[in-house]
């Protein structure tokens, strides 16, 4: 189905390339982006997650491992294991009050305060065995896949000019996105 939709997109693309208002530059950039979408490989997936993961950490407050946080994040990750098929993963919690967890494909785990104040630990230990059941089954690839994919529809709409150039660039095309 997303093959279809890229393809479709490139079509329409390749078509439009005879008007006037076309930007050619941003045609050969939403085919390479659509190329890219399609050819993600697993190790670009883990740099891109190893690059993800560590600029979250630099903007997050990060709970100390002798913290209260921490050693039950340890106690519950234990249950867990310490790999998702072969990948090592590497549990933090994020000091802040959002209600949330999230796994990489680099085995990044990290865990909000929030939701460890609202759960108990078998709760936590359910929320954090549901994300790295994501990254077992190739979900975030496929998140990637989708996100370059969709951007990739949206900058060649725009280098179509005129009336879909300019609705793909406002509002109404973060909707496509979301």
């Amino acid at each position: 189905m997303k093959i279809r939709a890229l393809l479709v997109a490139m079509s329409v693309a390749t078509v439009l390339t005879g008007c006037q208002n076309m930007d050619s530059n941003g045609l050969l950039s939403s085919g390479a982006e659509a190329f890219q979408a399609y050819s993600l490989s697993d190790a670009q997936v883990k740099a891109l997650s190893d690059q993800a993961c560590q600029e979250m950490d630099s903007k997050a407050t990060i709970a100390p491992a002798n913290s209260e946080y921490a050693k039950r994040l340890t106690t519950i990750a234990n249950a867990l294991g310490n790999n998702i098929n072969g990948q090592p993963v590497n549990y933090k919690v994020y000091m802040a009050k959002d209600v949330n967890a999230f796994a990489m494909a680099n085995g990044c785990i990290r865990v909000y305060s929030g939701l460890m104040d609202m759960m108990t630990d078998n709760e936590v230990e359910a929320v954090i065995g549901h994300e790295m059941g994501h990254v077992a089954l190739g979900h975030v690839k496929k998140g990637m896949q989708v996100a370059l994919g969709t951007n990739a529809v949206r900058v060649a709409a725009a280098s179509a000019g005129g009336i879909v150039g300019s609705l793909s660039q406002s509002q109404l095309g973060d909707l496509g996105e979301n």
